[in-house]
């Protein structure tokens, strides 16, 4: 399977113009390297220098200001046009580019509109350019990941550098945006149809499988979203992440990906090797596993995570674990008695003035899907999650709607509905998850009893969250749409600049086993390995971790192969910031801020 590489591969460079360029075949000729040391010393001295004469001589110099600021003010250009955005804090941009970058045309039916942000940097004195970066998904909004977090990304990397990001095409203010319903109130209603987990019951999993194709046929047959879903794979969205590295004046990539991310991170280095700067990947997802729809791997270390709330809470006591139990295996015999519980009895969430307005059930399969999300954020999540773990043992299910229902008490009816060609401010889009990650991957045409084989082995690699997670895959039964464009591989090149990979020691689903293949492509990365638990380095805040990416960033220093960080904290400590100390206070944020990386308690963008 993995000698085929098709579709349309890798080649050459294309222009930023609108005349069609030429796709060369997947085998690049060997890249030459230019000059001595010393030479490209001179070269990076020099690209400094032009980057600050960029930045004062290009469009943004006459940018434009507004108090009562929409995206819709901004009239779409085909270059990089920055305005003051945002009560002034930042620069937004409308880049028009096309949506078929094999077959580019004027027709505006053809274009799709790029909302791009920027944080300038603050140190000017010394600027070393943009960094770039995608907050995963896919489906996250990059537009909204930096207005929510940007700031501490760039006290990390260096307030000398301007903080870029993007609503990848089909998600957020980017438009034409994917939509599967024409209206917020029809999502909403079909979401309340949800029928559990696909091994709750006998029978669901059929009742699984029929409701996704349903899901995937109401995409298609939603008009606003074609022709995009042709050209949404991930190729295209990199193919836009140069183009938007080119207008903002760099002949190179500064980017910083996280999740998805570090998918858009590892195509754009496999087709342009030599356009690499600096490139730091953070919570690796397997490059060929993501393309060759397998998802195996994925799960590899979900249960080491699992295990870490059962040690954790033992070593925390019954003080500051109330979960507690006389070991580890009896609190993991204390769950599996409870889960055993739930999926016989339900517990019932009666109306009150501190709960729901109506009666709600807490399902086994809510609860599975609640430790699932608990995986994604240790620290974070896993005190409060054994609190939530006894009540339900007690027979309160008030404490586990306290944490996870609320968000759903929005009125179906008061939801407001704005149409996909309208630019819109959003933390993500779950309808462009599957479609983005179903153009990545071959068809799906397991039948009902593969795609259940697949479930059981699934389960067999992780018993904590395996079934639950069996929805990466199930969100392809169904779709016919193919992509124009689809990168296959290889992932593989000589970049400008190595790569540096970070990643858990346990991560719930993108494994240190993810980094360490993702590395093996591209000579001289490194992976940087921090020994915590959870999705991302950011699921715990780590010092260490933070002055190795500056460094990274500052002067292109790698740590040595085989470094290994420790966190601030561990799961059942007491967090609090450590006055003081920059880093430790961007990166104690950044562990604070809810990245939307968990996808359980619905089919949500990771």
């Amino acid at each position: 399977m993995m000698h085929t590489r098709v579709v349309h591969t890798k080649g050459h460079i294309p222009s930023s113009s609108t005349e069609a360029w030429r796709i060369s075949r997947w085998k690049l000729v060997a890249i030459i390297v230019i000059g001595l040391f010393s030479l490209l010393s001179l070269l990076y001295q020099w690209k400094g220098a032009s980057l600050i004469i960029n930045r004062l001589t290009s469009p943004e110099a006459a940018v434009t200001y507004s108090e009562d600021w929409k995206w819709n003010d901004i009239e779409p250009s085909r270059t990089l046009r920055w305005h003051r955005c945002y009560d002034d804090t930042y620069d937004c941009a409308r880049l028009d580019v096309p949506m078929d970058w094999l077959d580019p045309s004027d027709d505006p039916s053809g274009r799709v509109v790029l909302a791009i942000t920027r944080l300038r940097a603050t140190e000017s004195g010394s600027y070393r350019g943009s960094i770039i970066f995608n907050p995963g998904g896919p489906g996250g909004s990059g537009v909204y990941a930096l207005r929510d977090r940007g700031a501490l990304l760039q006290t990390i990397a260096g307030k000398d550098h301007d903080i870029i990001s993007f609503d990848p095409r089909g998600i957020g203010a980017s438009i034409p945006r994917v939509d599967c319903w024409g209206s917020e109130e029809k999502s909403r209603l079909w979401a309340l149809q949800d029928v559990g987990v696909v091994n709750a019951h006998p029978g669901v999993i059929f009742d699984a499988f029929a409701r996704a194709t349903a899901f995937s046929q109401a995409c298609e047959r939603n008009t606003n979203n074609s022709p995009l879903l042709s050209h949404i794979s991930t190729v295209s969205h990199a193919r836009d992440l140069f183009e938007i590295m080119h207008q903002a004046g760099q002949d190179k990539l500064k980017y910083w990906g996280f999740s998805y991310g570090t998918i858009l991170g590892g195509v754009f280095a496999a087709m342009y090797p030599d356009k690499v700067e600096r490139l730091v990947s953070d919570g690796n997802v397997d490059y060929q596993e993501w393309h060759w729809n397998s998802y195996i791997n994925f799960l590899h270390d979900t249960d080491k995570v699992m295990e870490a709330f059962y040690d954790f809470c033992h070593k925390a006591g019954p003080s500051s674990c109330d979960f507690y139990a006389s070991s580890p295996a009896a609190i993991e015999e204390r769950l599996a008695n409870l889960l055993l519980r739930i999926r016989e009895h339900p517990i019932i969430v009666p109306a009150s003035g501190t709960g729901p307005d109506m009666p709600q059930l807490i399902t086994w399969s809510n609860l599975k899907r609640l430790i699932s999300a608990a995986l994604y954020r240790p620290i974070f999540m896993f005190k409060d999650f054994a609190k939530v773990l006894k009540s339900l043992e007690d027979g309160d299910g008030e404490p586990f709607y306290r944490m996870v229902g609320s968000k759903d008490s929005v009125p179906v009816c008061s939801v407001e509905t704005i149409p996909p060609n309208v630019p819109r401010l959003e933390e993500g889009n779950a309808d462009a998850f599957p479609a983005i990650l179903c153009a990545d991957s071959p068809p799906m045409e397991d039948t009902v009893e593969e795609f259940a084989e697949f479930v059981e082995e699934l389960t067999h690699i992780s018993s904590a969250a395996g079934d639950v997670n069996a929805l990466f895959r199930m969100a392809c039964v169904g779709r016919t749409v193919r992509p124009k464009w689809r990168y296959a591989g290889p992932f593989e090149g000589n970049t400008s600049h190595p790569i540096l990979y970070v990643a858990n020691m346990a991560d719930n689903v993108s494994p240190l086993v993810s980094a360490r293949n993702n590395s093996r492509g591209f000579p001289g990365s490194v992976v940087l390995v921090q020994n915590s638990y959870g999705h991302t380095s950011l699921s715990a805040a780590s010092v260490c971790t933070a002055g190795y990416i500056r460094a990274y960033f500052q002067n292109g220093t790698l740590p040595k192969p085989g470094t290994t960080c420790e966190p601030d904290y561990t799961p059942f400590d007491d967090v609090y910031p450590k006055v003081g100390d920059e880093l430790a206070m961007a990166s104690y944020e950044l562990m604070n801020s809810n990245w939307g990386f968990e996808p359980g308690l619905g089919l949500r963008f990771s």
